[in-house]
Order: structure tokens, then C-alpha cells, then sequence
């Protein structure tokens, strides 16, 4: 295996040279490092992360901060953690996973100067991590957005957008009674930002619309999803319109509304807010709005890393929702004929 003293022989070059090219910490002449690189490349030389972490004080490590919540989807939460982990190995990171709901996991990772930045996963509207986040050396991004990010950078969907888009699809398509059949009673009292958020869009645009628009929170059971359907169907029966932001539960709201008597895609639209791969697995194509969980986890690499490198000023990224239309959408009462 070469050796950095190997490299410097056949560049014709001191080993701090090779050094500094790999580190890029002095400023080297470009025929030096064309040598130094062409040696390295000719050799197959690659440095030691241990030494190569001790010599730029830089760990190589993201720490992912993605807590498994009671109401949280794993599913969904992996296509995320795929996102930065796929990206990170781009920029030679490894990621740490940190899955407990306990706060002072910033402290650990931060205060041990365990990671070079720091990503956070299901950020609540108050999210207690944030003033802890904003006193640590290390970058940080939430995925998510609080109603104050406290300095730090945030990327997500524009979930609120995507609560107006469902409900202005289904006015549009002629629909005047609409509920959105949204997250876990738990995730809406921790008042998680992505749920808060479709929440907030939902309501204003059945406001703007003219809809007569309810939310009913949806446990991810069966039987959630049937006492969910059947508050909605018993307390409004000419309700046409349905939002699901519950992937565990979509399907169990699909067969119940069945069971119902509603027949999705003629009587009744359906859009669901979920990865387009949940969408397509249901019995009828859903109608629906990507979440993009793995683009969002790979731009939050990427904004981590620019702060990190270039000590970049903090920035949200909100992604626009997109509306795909399949055969869960169904003309409303109120189309005109």
C-alpha cells in the first residue's frame, strides 16, 4: 500500500507538500499539484481518514438527528435518511444516526466534536433542539421548518403550499364538502411543522375557496382509519372530497370508504400527500403529492456542507409541491354540466 513519503518520492516533493495538496491549508503552485495529484493517482495512494480528520480538525461525519417518535412512519423517515447518507458519501462523510427523542443528543455530538455538521429531522413548531443548536460550533439544518429557526438553515417541502394545492384540486374539480384525513393524534399535538403546516394551507385555502373544509386527525391503525372515515361520513355525508396525509393509514381509509359505499374515483377524489411510490401502490393510482424524501435529505447535505466549507449565511429552501393527477380524482357535485 503506497505511503504519503511514496507519493512525495515520485512527485519530487517533500511529504508536507503531498500534506498540503490533500489538505488544501497552504497554497501550492499548480505544476506542484498537478505532480502531486498525478503521483496520487498513479500510485492509488488514499490517506488515512484518521489522519486526514486530525489534520483539518474535521471528523468526516454528519450526525443525522431523525428521533422514531410514536406516530413517525419509518418508512418515510428512511427515504429521507437514504437522501443524506447517498449524498454525503459524495462529499467522503459518513453519517451518524441518532435515533433517541432526547435533546442532549446535540450535546454529545457537538460538545465531543463527534461531527462536522448536523442534520435535524422532525422539527416540532417550538422545537426545544433549536437554542441548543444555535450556541454549537458545528453547522446545522433542519428538515422542517419552526416558526423560528433560531439562525439555522432549513430545506423541506412547502407543506403549507401543499395543503392549499390539495384543497384548490379538489375545488376545482367541482368538490364543496372536503376534510383532510391528517396525521396521528400525537404527531398533531406535538404540533410537528410538517403536519401544522398542511394543516395551516388546508384550512385557508377552503377559506378562499368557499369549501366547507374539516380536519380529522387518523391514528395509522385499521381501526383508526375506520373511526376516522366514519366521523367524517357520519357527521358530514355529502363530504366528496378527502386529503390523506397518512401514509400507514391510506389504505385502511381507501377500504373503508369502500365499505362505505363510496367509490373512489367516480363519487369520491382522493389525493394523497405521500412519496409517489406509496401512491402507486394502492388498489386505485392515487392522485397525489410527492413528498421527495430523498431529494430533501441530499439538499440538506449539500447546505450543510456549503456552511461548512464556505461559512455560507444561514437560508431556507422550500421545495414547490407538484400534483400529479391519477384515478382517484373524481368530478364533484359542483361541476358545472
Amino acid at each position: 500500500m503506497a505511503t504519503i513519503e511514496d507519493v512525495a518520492r515520485a512527485a519530487g516533493v517533500s511529504s508536507s507538500t503531498v500534506s498540503y495538496v490533500l489538505s488544501q491549508k497552504r497554497s501550492i503552485s499548480a505544476p506542484t499539484r498537478r505532480r502531486v495529484e498525478q503521483a496520487i493517482a498513479d500510485l492509488g495512494y488514499r490517506p488515512h481518514m484518521g489522519a486526514r480528520a486530525l489534520a483539518s480538525r474535521r471528523t468526516h461525519v454528519i450526525g443525522l438527528m431523525a428521533p422514531l417518535r410514536s406516530g413517525v412512519d419509518v418508512s418515510v423517515i428512511m427515504q429521507f435518511v437514504t437522501g443524506v447518507v447517498t449524498r454525503a458519501r459524495d462529499f467522503e462523510h459518513d453519517v451518524l444516526l441518532l435515533t433517541q427523542d432526547d435533546v442532549t443528543g446535540v450535546e454529545r455530538v457537538a460538545a465531543g466534536s463527534m461531527v462536522d455538521a448536523i442534520v435535524v429531522m422532525d422539527v416540532e413548531a417550538d422545537d426545544e433542539r433549536i437554542p441548543l443548536l444555535g450556541t454549537v460550533k458545528q453547522p446545522a439544518v433542519l428538515i422542517g421548518l419552526p416558526r423560528d429557526a433560531g439562525g439555522l438553515s432549513c430545506v423541506d417541502l412547502d407543506f403549507e403550499a401543499t395543503g392549499r394545492l390539495a384543497a384548490r384540486h379538489l375545488a376545482q374539480t367541482g368538490h364543496r364538502d372536503v376534510v383532510l384525513i391528517g396525521s396521528p393524534p400525537e404527531v398533531m399535538a406535538r404540533h410537528t411543522s410538517y403536519a401544522d403546516r398542511v394543516f395551516r394551507g388546508f384550512t385557508a385555502e377552503c377559506a378562499q375557496s368557499s369549501l366547507t373544509g374539516v380536519v380529522q386527525a387518523c391514528g395509522s391503525t385499521p381501526d383508526a382509519a375506520r373511526s376516522a372515515v366514519d366521523a367524517v361520513l357520519d357527521q358530514a355525508p355529502d363530504t366528496t372530497g378527502f386529503v390523506v396525509h397518512n401514509e400507514r393509514a391510506l389504505p385502511h381509509v381507501l377500504a373503508h370508504l369502500r365499505e362505505r359505499g363510496r367509490d373512489v374515483g367516480r363519487d369520491t377524489a382522493v389525493v394523497a400527500v405521500c412519496p409517489h411510490d406509496i401512491a402507486l401502490s394502492q388498489h386505485v393510482p392515487m392522485t397525489s403529492i410527492d413528498i421527495p424524501g430523498e431529494v430533501i435529505g441530499a439538499v440538506a447535505v449539500e447546505m450543510a456542507m456549503a456552511r461548512l466549507e464556505n461559512a455560507r449565511p444561514s437560508e431556507t429552501r422550500l421545495l414547490a409541491p407538484v400534483l400529479t393527477e391519477r384515478g382517484s380524482s373524481a368530478q364533484g357535485p359542483g361541476t358545472p354540466g
